[in-house]
């Protein structure tokens, strides 16, 4: 059992995801210092005065609970876009690289589809000879 559990966690495939991940999550840190520290503040110069940040005050003033705060919103979008660019061309495209030169296509474009006249699923491969999700035999 636990050599089978070995195999499993020693899998080359296995074992390239789990460095992705922690590759993305010490990006993810410095991503999130960076919009905290430089995008925040030009966000909330942008507002002017001595505001919270960009947004509005809905109830008391000076009530952090009521402040609709859309500065903070808009750095979370930036931080996705940034991070998901970052995961992108230091991670995926490297690793797309790498897969090529040793001739496997990865996130490569799916083939071509058709759909099986007996069940209508719509996700059969067209060169599929049975249906995998019924299991009747496709015309060609």
């Amino acid at each position: 059992m636990l050599k089978g559990f070995k195999n499993f966690v020693m899998r080359g495939d296995i074992v390239t995801v789990a460095v992705g991940l922690i590759i993305a999550l010490a990006l993810s840190t410095l991503i999130k210092a960076f919009t905290d520290s430089v995008i925040d503040p030009i966000i909330a110069s942008v507002q002017g005065g001595h505001s919270m940040g960009l947004g509005w005050q809905l109830g008391q003033p000076g009530n952090q609970a009521t402040y609709l705060d859309l500065g903070a919103f808009l750095s979370a979008v930036i931080y996705f876009l940034i991070f998901m660019a970052v995961v992108y061309f230091f991670i995926v495209v490297p690793y797309k690289h790498v897969q090529a030169r040793r001739g496997v296509v990865v996130f490569g474009e799916p083939g071509p589809l058709k759909t099986c006249p007996a069940c209508l699923s719509e996700d059969l491969p067209a060169r599929a000879g049975r249906c995998r999700h019924c299991g009747t035999d496709q015309l060609a």
